[in-house]
């Protein structure tokens, strides 16, 4: 009996094991939608919204997240600053830089969201 139960632990064990990176968070999971497409290593959220997930997006997608989406050659270019402190939208991948030099930029519902430094 004693042999039946600890080979049933040590089972349950590995199987618990093998679930812990399934448990890990994704990038833009939960209310941000998933994964839109990627802007260099960035990942832009279904919500309009920037990830600050550490994983670079194009190695994570596999390189061609964001030709499959039709948006050409946009996987290979970083966000860059933006020219016009109100064209700061994070699907156009341009950024806007605060007084205190944070980096944000204007999800679809209008509110900031902060790149990761």
């Amino acid at each position: 009996m004693r042999r039946l139960l600890r080979g049933l632990l040590s089972i349950i064990g590995v199987a618990i094991l093998a679930m812990q990176p399934s448990l890990a968070n994704s990038p833009c999971s939960g209310r941000k939608g998933g994964i839109s497409h990627c802007q260099g290593s960035t990942f832009v959220c279904n919500d309009g919204s920037v990830s600050a997930s550490k994983k670079n997006c194009t190695a994570y997608l596999g390189g061609s997240s964001s030709r499959a989406l039709g948006l050409m050659d946009s996987e290979n270019s970083n966000m860059v600053p933006s020219g016009n402190p109100g064209d700061c939208s994070c699907r156009s991948g341009q950024y806007c830089i605060g007084p205190r030099g944070g980096h944000y930029c204007f999800t679809d519902s209008g509110a900031k969201s902060y790149l990761r430094n």
